[in-house]
């Protein structure tokens, strides 16, 4: 995993190294781009952090980029740089899914307070991503019978229920919910259903 970094594209060279600057005195890791395209060539699945976008560039612009960030399943939190016509833009990739956005001329240090806003989601939905990925490695370790009984026991039946619908024995079921909890790493069905939930939930979106 790299070092969280706020990614600056704006086509102005005066304002990257403003911001650039500006970022360095508050101990924010940063990086430039003059062009969007030049992000999004370089671009790594992954980078950590935020992207800081001006909405109006040369060539690709600030939307246009997010569009792509976003078609290719990037989640970074995106901030707009935006002038005073461009709010409407803005509110309206707001709603598609952008972090926030800011309007020119900015206070420099509301900018930087989104900024670290961005960095703590990120690393939230990066520890997020990581505890899935464990849960679904724990899950991938069940045999085909105890996700059956690991189903049951969701659903909040007991084990002489579980074993009468398998036409198991009971101490067969004890013995693949022992089974289930400890591949799982569980101590509860209440324990159990959170991590699975975590995966699942994630599923739905």
């Amino acid at each position: 995993m790299t070092q969280p970094c706020a990614h600056i594209i704006d086509d102005d060279e005066a304002i990257r190294d403003a911001l650039q600057w500006l970022f360095k005195t508050r101990d924010v890791a940063c990086a430039t781009w003059p062009s969007a395209e030049s992000f999004l060539e370089a671009l790594q699945p992954g980078w950590r952090g935020c992207v800081v976008l001006d909405i109006r560039m040369e060539g690709m612009s600030g939307l246009e980029c997010f569009d792509v960030l976003r078609q290719r399943g990037n989640q970074l939190p995106v901030i707009f740089i935006t002038g005073h016509g461009d709010v409407p833009m803005a509110v309206a990739a707001l709603k598609k899914g952008a972090f926030d956005f800011i309007e020119k001329p900015f206070n420099d240090s509301d900018l930087v307070d989104i900024v670290m806003r961005a960095l703590e989601i990120d690393a939230n939905n990066q520890r997020a991503e990581a505890t899935r990925e464990t849960v679904e490695a724990r899950l991938a370790l069940l045999t085909a019978r105890e996700q059956e009984v690991m189903e049951l026991i969701l659903a909040g039946k007991f084990n002489k229920v579980i074993a009468d619908e398998l036409c198991i024995s009971m101490r067969t079921v004890e013995a693949h919910r022992s089974k289930v909890f400890e591949k799982m790493e569980v101590r509860s069905a209440v324990e159990l259903a959170q991590l699975v939930n975590l995966v699942r939930s994630r599923g739905a979106h």
